[in-house]
């Protein structure tokens, strides 16, 4: 059995309450806090098939289950819970793509998993790796994809599935990734995400020479920053999605923050939390403040001339409110029963993925209240 938190939230009722607004009017679905929910996730690790292992929390063996009880409360509204029904008739002909890395990946499972309460989803491709996909709802012919491109942009990636790196990544920063731009004039929709692997060791090229670096000592290359990269990058890819000549309707996601303490991934960082901050109780790394202010920025820029070329961009804004969520994580059940041998050995932790179910399950209820009650489902 779960535990449930001891407070109580002010209401259970979030059906009913169907998004609305304060006697003010306003409603801001990206600042709020995490309330207490006893009714719990709408699916379960038993009942959803498409939990890749590594975000199978309660299979793995985590003892809590307090981290499951806990809703997205906005400022100013209430916001309802995914009506998978609903979306999927609405999604009738449609595709949707989720277009980034292993988070954009976590999305797309948390989203199959609340569907597959009215229908389950059949594969239909994979990559050699597993790590692009497609899937089709044969009752709706709704098809959702999932594109693995971390940088988005042209990238030579020298990395085994572990994240053991041979050679630096070789990043292209004035060539988009057409493993994604050669298929989004067939999507209806996308999710659009970058950030982290930008952090990781790279050598810059821009028209077919080496401009620099990030993080790359003794190779004699200007040092340009990631922040240099990854604005390159985000102005790449909203100039191709505002000049396409294609509705989608496209989001561009925020950052997602980690939650590593005393150390990071690679060095016995952990993330032991069982209940989320308060809204004061934590501020963003400078990496996810910058990372953000640039993904702001260009995206306010790109959102201005959208309405002149007849194209729909979204802020999926979900930094802050995961920020809050330390207790989401897979952590050191990212890998089946790690403690069942040795209760004190030392494993790898996962901060920065989520369980599933978990927190990420709230992004879905903030796609679907923005494309119901936002009007923009076409």
């Amino acid at each position: 059995m779960a535990s449930v938190p001891a407070e109580e939230p002010a209401s259970n009722d979030f059906e009913a309450n169907k998004s609305r607004p304060s006697q003010s009017g306003k409603c801001d679905l990206f600042t709020g806090e995490w309330v207490p929910d006893p009714s719990g996730p709408v699916y379960t690790n038993k009942s959803c098939f498409q939990i890749e292992g590594h975000q199978n929390c309660m299979k793995n063996g985590r003892p809590d289950s307090g981290y499951l009880y806990w809703r997205w409360s906005p400022r100013g509204c209430s916001l309802p819970r995914f009506r998978p029904k609903k979306f999927l008739h609405l999604m009738r002909n449609k595709s949707w793509a989720f277009i980034g890395d292993s988070i954009s990946r976590n999305h797309v499972q948390s989203l199959l998993c609340i569907l597959s309460q009215v229908e389950q989803a059949v594969e239909t491709y994979h990559d050699e790796e597993y790590r692009s996909k497609i899937w089709l709802f044969p009752t709706h012919n709704f098809t959702l994809s999932v594109i693995w491109t971390p940088f988005l942009i042209k990238a030579d990636i020298f990395e085994d599935m572990n994240g053991v790196s041979s050679s630096e990544i070789q990043l292209h920063l004035d060539e988009l990734d057409k493993k994604w731009t050669d298929q989004y004039r067939s999507f209806d929709y996308a999710i659009i995400a970058g950030g982290k692997w930008f952090l990781k060791t790279a050598i810059y090229h821009e028209s077919n020479v080496v401009t620099g670096c990030h993080y790359c000592p003794g190779k004699n290359l200007t040092e340009l920053g990631f922040d240099y990269a990854y604005r390159k990058a985000l102005q790449l890819v909203l100039n191709f999605i505002t000049s396409s000549g294609h509705n989608t309707l496209a989001f561009l996601r925020t950052t997602t923050p980690d939650h590593f303490e005393n150390g990071e991934w690679f060095s016995g960082g952990t993330c032991n939390r069982k209940v989320p901050f308060k809204e004061d109780g934590v501020n963003m790394t400078d990496v996810d403040t910058i990372m953000r202010n640039i993904e702001l920025e260009e995206f306010e820029k790109a959102a201005a001339l959208g309405p002149e070329k007849r194209v729909v961009l979204k802020l999926l804004d979900t930094t802050r409110l995961s920020l809050l969520r330390p207790d989401g994580h897979p952590g050191p059940y990212r890998q089946f029963q790690p403690f069942a041998a040795d209760k004190k050995a030392k494993v790898q932790n996962d901060c920065l993925h989520w369980c599933l179910p978990g927190p990420i399950d709230s992004w879905n209820d903030l796609v679907m209240e923005m494309i119901v009650n936002g009007g923009i489902y076409q």
